[in-house]
């Protein structure tokens, strides 16, 4: 699968950018919500989100990159998001945030900064529904792929298995065309790519390349 991440999109002509992604391939909506405080970078908050709820056919995924997300779970579910992931870095009572986000009737994931070992996880995962791999340092776009995170997919793919779990593997950071493939050998179900889709010539062609990546 693959979710498109708006933080590349055009602001400007939101609309425009929308209605591309309802009749594309994109499976999901990625919404990165920054606060400038988690991450050095402020991106955009709940209006913004309620809008582009308004706006697309497609599940929204939001990725808080944010101090106490457990305050705002509620918040962005009424928002319209389906998919809630939060930091593990950022979270002090990691089970409970799960528990909270399947309470408000969306999907629950825990974020993986580049530097935080899969073996976070051995205590939650049977209870996720996915789980995001940052394969960039998060709080910005257009960052260089960094290689480990071909070990760590694996690595999390062998933790599932070993629990029999059903737990998705997401990545977000530097995808692009030459490496979907490749990801999603490793073990990856969903691709998050922004700039790979949205600063190319034919944005549509884009995500079907990446999604269908694996086949190719």
């Amino acid at each position: 699968m693959i979710a498109p991440s708006l933080l590349s999109a055009n602001f400007a002509n939101l609309e425009k950018d929308m209605q591309m992604l309802n009749t594309s391939q994109a499976d999901w909506i990625h919404l990165d919500i920054m606060d400038g405080v988690f991450v050095p970078n402020i991106s955009f908050g709940l209006p913004v989100v309620s809008a582009i709820n308004k706006l697309t056919t497609k599940p929204l995924d939001v990725h808080l990159m944010i101090v106490n997300p457990e305050n705002y779970f509620e918040a962005f579910a009424k928002a319209g998001a389906q998919y809630i992931s939060f930091h593990i870095e950022g979270s002090t009572h990691v089970h409970r945030s799960i528990q909270e986000i399947k309470k408000l009737g969306a999907k629950a994931g825990i974020v993986l900064n580049p530097h935080s070992p899969v073996m976070l996880l051995e205590d939650s995962i049977d209870y996720l529904d996915y789980v995001l791999l940052m394969s960039v340092n998060p709080g910005f776009g257009g960052q260089k792929f960094i290689e480990h995170t071909y070990k760590k997919i694996e690595q999390l793919k062998t933790l599932i298995k070993q629990r029999n779990a059903s737990t998705l593997i997401q990545v977000d950071g530097g995808v692009n065309t030459e490496n979907a493939k490749a990801l999603y050998a490793a073990g990856a179900d969903i691709l998050v790519a922004g700039n790979a889709v949205f600063s190319a010539d034919d944005p549509s062609k884009a995500i079907a390349q990446i999604r269908n990546a694996k086949s190719i």
